[in-house]
């Protein structure tokens, strides 16, 4: 017993001596009020973590039970978006249409082909890195997937291409999830929690379906809760919608969001892109307009990635901080609760088991919402091969250091998240299929809407003007000019708000005399016709729409 009990006192030692540690990061008042300044967000955001973050993390296990410690490459790399779904549901077809390119190692086909983990990155020369050698690449943000074992090292690859769209972005293909009990068995590694571990990582999670076979598999529910707290980066794409009618798309669309209400917890709803991402014609080309119009959302989704990067990172850190002040206060919660010498492992098993109770507890005395707490059961299973006696105590300095990094520094870096963003040019993704709608007659609503006309000579007014001249003329015109208060008569007819006719009115007095001649009157009852057919006004009115006697003649 007495060598129990100086083994005690050297650990209470050892404690006081890191306590004393790391007493400097609290006690330097004039460091409290002025938050540190840093030059560049990424920087700031290592920084903040390595001195204020992990020590309360190290302190207390939280890479144990929850994720692994941060590497500078976490916060340098580029925005990366995880494909994730079932077997044969497009996910390799997809990258290959955003690339338009193959990328090495790439395979395609109906059966479960993708059996690995590819992250398609940017590089010089083309060709696959295997996992085993990606782990150790300081330069690359994977190397704490060491802890998943062999077993998913080889099923783990970096596929390198010299790619525009690379350049701003990389994706992450994932194995096709399978349904049944069998393949899940001989996986060999965890895959939902490798996706977590992803997922906490990414900036875009892109769950795929195919309009054809729309079933949620038992793995596939698990991983999608395994994506739980991360709903915000979750966008959901139905693809190979060209393959039904427009009646069994409905159909199909309402089957998936029954499905998904029931798995993801969210009170809004989950986007849903409609379409048919791969080259190929159209089987049943009836909406060609509805995915025209989804596949641009989506790109432009994508594409503010760069953008928003920054945010994201910081977004994550905020998120990861709560966490690990949640788990600070739980452990050292059960660290009181233990004796010090006899009953430890009926006590263990006690407090395991009343751990619900103990979350309520630290909810009430720290203020702290239900849903910032790590989940019970699984928590629970991690605790049970844990020595609770080990468990550090209570260090306030530490929590101290981490409330003053979320009150003060985070606040100092949104500021500086701004400055980067106005600064810098506007990143967005290029290349690939993002550049194949940006102009021209392919671009998204060419030629419709106010855009109708545009590259015929004639002024595609003139064709309905007679009609309108018969309404200008009932108007009683001075001078060939209809008044202001007589054209809203007639403008108004057209039961659009004020606020629309206005800027009607605005675009077709062109001369800006406050009356309408017969064009500018034929004009105005043309943009009412546009914005009725559910299209929208431009902010200026568009060369070809301007009548022909009001052109400027070129000198």
């Amino acid at each position: 017993s007495r060598c129990d009990s100086s083994s005690v006192h050297h650990f209470g030692d050892s404690s006081a001596r890191s306590s004393a540690m790391f007493s400097w990061l609290g006690t330097d008042d004039r460091r409290k009020k002025e938050p540190e300044v840093f030059q560049t967000v990424s920087e700031g955001l290592k920084k903040l973590y390595k001195t204020k973050l992990l020590p309360l993390e190290e302190s207390y296990k939280f890479h144990e039970f929850h994720s692994p410690a941060l590497e500078d490459a976490d916060f340098d790399n580029k925005p990366m978006v995880l494909l994730v779904g079932q077997y044969s549901t497009g996910k390799t077809s997809f990258i290959r249409y955003l690339l338009e390119q193959d990328f090495p190692g790439m395979r395609i086909g109906p059966e479960p082909t993708t059996d690995s983990f590819i992250a398609v990155m940017h590089g010089d020369t083309e060709g696959v890195i295997p996992g085993n050698a990606l782990v150790v690449d300081p330069k690359k943000p994977f190397r704490k997937l060491n802890a998943f074992g062999n077993a998913f090292l080889n099923r783990f690859v970096c596929a390198q291409l010299s790619n525009p769209v690379l350049e701003s972005i990389s994706v992450i293909d994932t194995p096709g999830i399978l349904s049944g009990e069998k393949q899940r068995i001989s996986r060999g590694y965890d895959f939902a929690a490798v996706l977590e571990w992803f997922a906490e990582r990414v900036d875009r999670i892109i769950l795929l379906f195919d309009a054809h076979k729309l079933d949620i598999s038992d793995e596939f529910s698990e991983v999608i809760k395994a994506l739980k707290n991360h709903e915000d980066k979750i966008r959901v794409v139905l693809n190979k919608a060209d393959q039904i009618e427009t009646q069994q798309l409905m159909r199909v669309y309402g089957a998936l969001m029954w499905s998904l209400g029931k798995i993801v917890n969210t009170p809004e709803v989950i986007r849903v892109y409609i379409g048919s991402f791969w080259s190929h014609p159209l089987l049943i080309p009836d909406n060609r307009k509805l995915f025209e119009a989804e596949e641009q959302d989506l790109f432009k989704d994508i594409q503010s990635l760069p953008r928003n990067a920054a945010l994201r990172k910081l977004n994550d850190l905020i998120k990861r901080a709560r966490l690990a002040k949640v788990h600070a206060y739980i452990i050292s919660s059960l660290k009181k609760e233990m004796p010090s010498v006899f009953g430890k492992e009926n006590k263990k098993k006690e407090l395991i088991g009343s751990l619900g109770d103990i979350y309520k507890r630290i909810e009430r005395e720290h203020q702290i919402s239900p849903g910032d707490f790590p989940n019970l059961k699984k928590m629970q299973d991690q605790l049970q091969g844990q020595d609770l006696t080990k468990f550090q105590p209570l260090k306030p300095k530490l929590l101290e250091a981490v409330d003053d990094m979320l009150a003060n520094d985070i606040a100092s870096l949104m500021v500086l998240v701004r400055q980067e963003e106005t600064q810098r040019p506007n990143p967005v993704v290029k290349g690939g299929a993002f550049d194949g709608t940006l102009d021209g007659p392919f671009g998204h609503g060419y030629g419709e809407g106010a855009g109708e006309g545009i590259d015929e000579a004639e002024w595609v007014v003139a064709r309905d003007k007679p009609a309108y001249d018969e309404i200008f003329y009932t108007l009683s015109p001075v001078n060939g000019k209809v008044t202001g208060a007589n054209a809203k008569k007639e403008m108004v007819k057209s039961k659009l708000p004020n606020t629309v006719l206005g800027k009607i009115w605005k675009l077709a007095d062109i001369d800006k005399d406050g009356m309408l001649d017969d064009e500018e009157f034929a004009l105005a009852n043309h943009l009412i016709k546009v914005k009725l057919e559910g299209h929208e006004l431009p902010s200026e009115l568009p060369a070809h729409l301007v009548p022909p006697s009001k052109r400027k003649i070129p000198e």
